[in-house]
């Protein structure tokens, strides 16, 4: 299972930005799949799940409204759409996975069992 990140980058505050993950070893038709940030010492958070058997998905209230997940399952890819980003928004993003969880709820509430190599997103002016 390999998961891979990209699209971080440098974003002024109130811009867009929509992270990527290109997913190989299993397809995007089964577990659930998330995006998970960590800010500089702070901890690793959930900020977007999705179930892929019924396409559920979860966001956290302090960025709801503003993240948003999507899969294509043609590219077997993994979308995060981020807008109206906020400095507070700042940290390394990773992708995830868990080829035995099936709950958007339940993947942000646990710790995934797969996870990319992380992209960072910075939000300054």
């Amino acid at each position: 299972v390999q998961l891979q990140a990209s699209g971080g980058g440098l974003v002024q505050p109130g811009g867009s930005l929509r992270l990527s993950c290109d997913a190989s070893g299993f397809t995007l038709n089964r577990p659930a799949i998330g995006w998970f940030r960590q800010a500089p010492g702070k901890e690793r958070e959930a900020v977007a799940c999705l179930s892929t058997n019924n396409d559920i998905t979860y966001v956290p209230d302090f960025v709801k409204g503003r993240f948003a997940i999507s899969r294509d399952k043609t590219k077997n890819t993994i979308y995060l759409q981020m807008d109206n980003l906020r400095p507070e928004d700042t940290a390394v993003y990773y992708c995830t996975a868990d080829l035995g969880q099936f709950s958007s709820y339940a993947l942000c509430h646990s710790r995934p069992t797969e996870w990319g190599q992380g992209t960072l997103v910075t939000v300054s002016s």
